[in-house]
């Protein structure tokens, strides 16, 4: 299995395309849509048949307002469907969580990629990607997802994003994490305006430096603001498209199929 460091490049500078699988009950644009196994797989497969590099398996939600659930349960949504989906396909599998013991459980069944809202700042976390040698998405939020909705970001907000992702990737390479495994998410949506989500969307090169910038704009609020009158995903690939024209190298999304037609890519 090739790691997602390794595909760097290797889609003629196209952008990766995450197809995000939520294995909840209570996602905000999804929930219990896949919450079974059964159906947590065969949305997988789908997924990768309509082109995801990667697919991106969540346990808990993250929606605006949530509740965090326990270790246990997020271990018992994802570590199963983990390891019947990664020897079965071509593609890396990333466990998107803020637990340390869910992402080691998660890389011993299979994934080969940790993304966390929580940006590393649990050096526990950090200890699990260093120690595993995997890639890690390291992501901006402002608040916690109680507070999202209602708190989000005043004054310069992505000098100030752009600060702290500068600050954790230097804070992961000087623990001794290969940079190329480093990726960095300005965090649409998550504690800020609807103007600073396109902001950050518009340009979203600015937060990379050396490593790849993931942008995760699908079916997020920010959207009806900009485009009230279209489909949430025909939106998402509009943004998409923004989004890789402005520097993202990862796009994290629902509907993988129309994000490659919006970005003129074949399967």
């Amino acid at each position: 299995m090739k790691y997602p460091s390794d595909l760097w490049g290797s889609r003629d500078g196209r952008p990766l395309i995450m197809g995000i699988l939520n294995v909840t009950p209570d996602s905000f644009s999804d929930g219990g849509a896949h919450f079974s196994k059964k159906d947590a797989l065969e949305h997988a497969y789908r997924l990768i048949d309509e082109g995801a590099d990667i697919v991106d398996v969540g346990g808990e939600s993250t929606r605006p307002g949530s509740d965090p659930v326990s270790e246990e349960e997020e271990l018992k949504r994802v570590i199963g469907v983990i390891k019947e989906l990664a020897p079965t396909v071509g593609v890396p599998i990333s466990i998107d969580t803020a637990k340390p013991r869910v992402a080691d459980g998660s890389v011993k069944a299979g994934a080969s990629m940790v993304n966390d809202i929580w940006g590393l700042r649990n050096e526990a976390m950090a200890d699990v990607v260093i120690s595993r040698g995997v890639p890690a998405v390291i992501m901006h939020m402002h608040g916690t997802p109680k507070t999202l909705a209602a708190d989000t970001m005043e004054g310069d907000a992505l000098a100030e994003i752009k600060r702290f992702l500068d600050e954790r990737a230097e804070h992961m390479v000087s623990r001794g994490m290969d940079k190329r495994n480093i990726i960095l998410d300005p965090g649409v949506g998550f504690g800020k305006t609807a103007e600073q989500n396109m902001a950050i969307v518009s340009d979203s090169g600015r937060f990379g430096g050396d490593h790849t910038v993931l942008i995760g704009p699908s079916r997020k609020r920010f959207l009806s603001q900009y485009y009230p009158d279209t489909d949430k995903d025909d939106a998402t690939a509009i943004v998409s498209k923004i989004a890789a024209d402005s520097g993202a190298g990862i796009l994290r999304v629902h509907d993988v199929r129309k994000v490659r037609s919006y970005l003129g890519q074949s399967r």
